[in-house]
């Protein structure tokens, strides 16, 4: 037995999806499917009912997943218990975060954390893209913290049993270009953003898009299917905020970035709003995830005094 197997195995249980799992673990469907099998075949039962759609767990799949959960959680920790730096470990709270949260919202987290707890050292794995490999971050025992936005067209795939949260804040995703970017027809009506415009001309509208796995991407899908008049081109794809605002300060078509991430570039003129009507604007709430089994002090002193 393999401990990618469980973690296969884990990845699968929370996204109800062979196809998205094998994507999340960056291995071919074929060969995530053939990694399920030979677990099925270690176990010695069926773990997936393969009959439905969307993918669900067997009663001994659903026995099963628990014991993989702490399995993985257990060697994760035997491995940081055998590593010599392990006062430092103890020290050290891992995070997984949303690319933007890492540099918008958790260093000033962090910084009033740290008056209280000055020991605290802080680590940020790299973001990894789609929404449910940050999630399997967590899950696996890779990181104790993970750091998010929140939004209903988003579901956060965790058992809630196992999992806790809570909110640090909010934030809203807005669409914003560069003032120079226009449409060659008109004319304007008053009081209209250049996403009115294009719909009323029927013109494509340059777009800067942030993928189909990002939770971005995810939410925004949701916006754009309630106005089919909108058509979209796109120009460039990144599952990064902040290269993707290089590229709207560049005028390369119209991006929705987080306000805390161009407040400063708004007040310029740098960029300006592409709408500003509340239907194509997305209030989410900023969260932060954890084991509620941890057993680490120092994930619970930060948990008891985040404020």
């Amino acid at each position: 037995m393999e401990l990618k197997w469980l973690e296969d195995f884990v990845m699968l249980a929370n996204t109800a999806s062979f196809s998205r799992a094998a994507e999340a673990r960056h291995v071919t469907q074929s060969a995530f499917s053939r990694r399920i099998k030979q677990l099925e075949a270690w176990v010695g039962a069926s773990l997936v009912s393969r009959a439905s759609l969307p993918a669900e767990l067997t009663e001994e799949g659903r026995k099963f997943l628990s014991v993989a959960q702490e399995t993985i959680r257990a060697l994760h920790n035997l491995r940081d218990n055998l590593h010599p730096e392990q006062e430092a470990r103890e020290k050290r709270i891992t995070f997984a975060a949303l690319h933007t949260l890492t540099v918008t919202f958790l260093p000033e987290l962090l910084e009033q954390v740290r008056g209280m707890l000055p020991d605290l050292l802080s680590a940020i794995i790299p973001d990894r893209g789609g929404i449910e490999a940050n999630l399997d971050a967590l899950v696996s025992g890779e990181v104790d913290l993970f750091l998010t936005y929140a939004h209903p067209f988003v579901p956060m795939l965790l058992d809630p049993t196992a999992f806790e949260w809570r909110v640090l804040g909010t934030e809203t995703l807005v669409p914003v270009a560069a003032p120079g970017l226009g449409l060659a027809a008109g004319p304007w009506e008053d009081g209209e953003g250049l996403i009115e415009l294009a719909i009323r001309l029927g013109a494509p509208l340059p777009y800067l898009d942030y993928g189909s796995s990002s939770f971005f991407g995810v939410a925004l899908q949701k916006i754009f299917s309630r106005s089919p008049g909108m058509r979209w081109q796109v120009v460039h794809q990144s599952t990064i905020s902040d290269g993707l605002r290089q590229c709207a300060l560049a005028g390369w078509g119209v991006c929705w970035l987080p306000e805390a991430l161009i407040r400063r570039d708004l007040e310029l003129g740098r960029l300006v709003r592409a709408s500003n009507r509340p239907e194509w604007t997305l209030p989410l709430e900023i969260r932060i995830y954890r084991h509620r089994d941890t057993t680490r002090a120092i994930v619970d002193d930060f948990w008891r005094l985040i404020p």
